[in-house]
């Protein structure tokens, strides 16, 4: 537990109430109980901050009077919660210690307080930095590198020359160094290419569930210090995605695209393959993108739901815009002849 004064000196936030409160956790305003930290970013949650039996809830200076519980202002409270939550992390800390059950090749370098846990198998030439973590039944392929702090989760599947920067976090199922999709066509049958390039990434990544990246055709795979990867994305082979880019669940890259440094790439987007993505760009949601975008900006496309019946009269409608079009030039040439 912490008292109300210490997290108020962590966070730099002015206090409002009394400072020997103690907090046992964080929560959503409107789930919140004594003890707990609650937090008010979005503005349609407001209307909760009045009822909230939260103990103390960190607020914007606009909000202050309208807290009926001890305040901490701060001018993000979004991220301030982000600042104060590992404070209650359950994750168990670190144990160094290599499980007997592990197999690890004799001729890997394993630094002397990582953890390994039972079911990992660790191949021939592999460097294990200070401070790793392998979760149970992982497995590292010949000749990887795994930067200091870096943690892999159970069941994550590294192939063989990948090298992770220092502090990544890798969820379980992820597999890291794949083949790429690549493929020649010969006489109607599909002959393989051999992918020879690596994956590699910088400092501060974090790989959700499931996701794929591929190794590199010929180049590397390259992902910046800081991106975010969420579940379920396929990254293809020789993509670039600079700094501090983060990308939601089910979205996908094609081969050899390269994204810029602090972009965003909605839930489910995809984007075609051998195109250049600016820095500071933000594609929405199921957004598809064919083709570069060289100037920063929030870029969109696909249509919004709507109920089933007015849907069908829109795609029917679309559909006739060739003719509609034609229509519309032929009476602009009329008006011209008549003119």
């Amino acid at each position: 537990m912490y008292s109300l004064d210490q997290i108020a000196e962590h966070l730099g936030a002015k206090l409002i109430g009394d400072p020997q409160i103690q907090i046992n956790g964080v929560q959503a305003l409107d789930k919140a109980g004594q003890g707990q930290l609650s937090f008010l970013s979005n503005p349609r949650y407001r209307k909760n901050l009045s009822t909230t039996l939260a103990s103390a809830v960190m607020v914007k200076a606009d909000q202050a009077d309208n807290c009926t519980t001890a305040a901490l202002v701060v001018d993000d409270p979004y991220l301030a919660y982000a600042l104060i939550s590992g404070w209650f992390d359950t994750r168990p800390g670190h144990k160094a210690g290599v499980s007997d059950k592990a197999m690890i090749d004799p001729t890997a370098v394993i630094a002397a307080d990582v953890m390994i846990a039972a079911g990992v198998v660790i191949e021939a030439g592999t460097v294990i930095e200070l401070g790793v973590e392998i979760g149970a039944n992982s497995v590292i392929g010949a000749n990887c590198v795994i930067g200091k702090d870096t943690r892999l989760a159970a069941n994550v599947t590294l192939y063989h020359e990948v090298r992770l920067g220092q502090r990544n976090l890798v969820h379980s199922g992820a597999v890291i160094g794949a083949d790429g999709f690549g493929f020649a066509n010969q006489q109607g049958q599909w002959l393989k290419i051999s992918q020879i390039g690596r994956v590699i990434t910088g400092d501060d990544v974090e790989i959700g569930a499931c996701t794929s990246v591929d190794r590199g055709a010929i180049e590397d795979t390259v992902i910046g210090d800081g991106v975010k990867i969420d579940n379920q994305i396929q990254i293809g082979h020789n993509v670039v995605i600079g700094d501090h880019t983060a990308m939601a669940g089910c979205a996908g890259v094609a081969g050899s695209t390269k994204i810029g440094t602090r972009c965003t790439i909605g839930g489910a987007a995809v984007i075609a393959g051998h195109i250049t993505i600016a820095d500071d760009v933000h594609v929405s949601g199921m957004a598809m993108v064919t083709k570069s975008l060289s100037e920063p900006g929030i870029y969109s496309s696909g249509t919004g739901i709507a109920p089933y019946h007015k849907w069908r009269k829109s795609v029917a409608r679309f559909n006739q815009l060739d003719k509609l079009v034609e229509r519309v030039s032929q009476l602009e040439q009329a008006l011209k002849d008549k003119d």
